[in-house]
């Protein structure tokens, strides 16, 4: 049996942001960008606003004096894979990387090596974050349609004085005719109710 090919990750023509004061270890991870052909920028002690966030492929973070007002996204929220450098492993300052949603981590002081290793498993981490997070949102959207749909099928049977069956029938055949998703037109006959929709649901059953 031939050995599996494994694709070996290339990170040439990265921007990296290391948000971090003036140290040495910075001027350390700036060397380890060079070697491996990403353009590396430090900032402190804020980041830009989103807008000019999109042109970094990741983001380093200090994890030792790092605060969530430095960035502009919520926490967990951040659109690139985010490398932790830790020195202080004080429960404090590790809960709050982890609620920062990091990727990896690298320890200082920061050497001359382990920059390759930290963004291929940050790298990894965030497309099965953001693959998760995207399975969830459609989940929570296949959700809601079939709570609009029993919703509109409720409201049909009150309206009409019909059965389950009938009322979402009349409910397809209305889709079909203004050539909507069904989705979209139980939200339509939702909203055509107002806000006393659910509160006519309720007291009809």
């Amino acid at each position: 049996m031939s050995p599996t090919a494994h694709h070996t990750p290339s990170f040439e023509g990265w921007k990296a942001l290391i948000l971090h004061r003036p140290h040495q270890n910075v001027d350390a991870l700036l060397a380890q960008c060079a070697r491996i052909g990403i353009a590396g920028e430090q900032a402190w002690p804020t980041l830009d606003d989103m807008q000019a966030m999109r042109s970094y492929n990741v983001l380093l973070i200090d994890a030792d004096m790092g605060h969530d007002e430095q960035f502009p996204w919520a926490p967990g929220l951040a659109p690139m894979p985010i490398i932790a450098l830790i020195g202080s492993e004080a429960p404090g300052r590790i809960a709050w990387t982890i609620g920062q949603g990091a990727d990896a981590q690298l320890l200082k002081p920061i050497g001359s090596a382990g920059l390759y290793s930290a963004l291929v498993v940050a790298g990894q981490a965030f497309l099965r974050r953001r693959a998760q997070a995207e399975e969830i949102a459609g989940l929570k959207e296949q959700l809601a349609g079939r709570q609009a749909l029993a919703e509109a099928t409720a409201l049909l049977m009150l309206k009409h004085n019909c059965d389950a069956e009938t009322a979402f029938n009349h409910l397809r055949q209305t889709a079909m005719a203004e050539r909507r998703s069904i989705e979209k037109t139980a939200a339509g006959i939702i909203a055509g109710f107002g806000p006393l929709a659910g509160k006519s649901v309720t007291h009809g059953r």
